[in-house]
């Protein structure tokens, strides 16, 4: 089964599918840019999904994520790459995935920064070294492979911080 480019983007200014690639001069001008898209994301977590349910959060992120794969599909075909290192959106929409059922604030296992520097860290761990069989993702055709591996590294971030948690609950 051959899952198709969305052709929607192909219709909108091209400024604009590469400013929202690249999430602006976070993907073109910073170095290391897929950490900034992560640090970006993080930000996105704490202004607007601190208090979804993970079932809310799970459906906005599946959104997000089918129109970063039109997008950023498009912003590579128009840059010429396969997956260009500046296109940034797919770190920035997953992110909230990191932290599906995380409790934040007070009655949490660890402080509130504590919690989300793991999850940035272990996101990173996923995302470069893509463990697991999420490299293999990369190869699916377009946006999907630019975005579906940030998103099972995401899930994978997320599986990893609750079992650790888990595991300091038990010391």
């Amino acid at each position: 089964m051959r899952l198709p480019q969305p052709d929607w983007p192909r219709r909108l200014p091209a400024k604009f599918v590469t400013a929202a690639a690249t999430l602006g001069p976070l993907g073109t001008r910073l170095p290391a840019p897929g950490t900034w898209g992560s640090l970006a994301g993080l930000l996105y977590v704490l202004l607007f999904f601190r208090h979804l349910t993970a079932l809310e959060t799970f459906a906005v992120c599946l959104t997000m994520s089918y129109l970063a794969v039109g997008i950023t599909g498009e912003a590579a075909r128009r840059l010429g790459k396969s997956d260009p290192g500046e296109v940034i959106l797919d770190e920035f929409v997953v992110m909230p995935l990191v932290f599906l059922g995380w409790r934040f604030g007070p009655g949490g296992v660890w402080p509130e920064w504590a919690g989300l520097l793991a999850g940035f860290a272990l996101f990173r761990f996923y995302d470069i070294l893509k463990p697991l069989g999420i490299r293999r993702l990369q190869s699916w055709p377009e946006g999907w492979g630019i975005v579906v591996d940030d998103f099972v590294a995401a899930l994978a971030a997320c599986g990893t911080l609750h079992l650790a948690a888990w595991l300091w609950t038990l010391r």
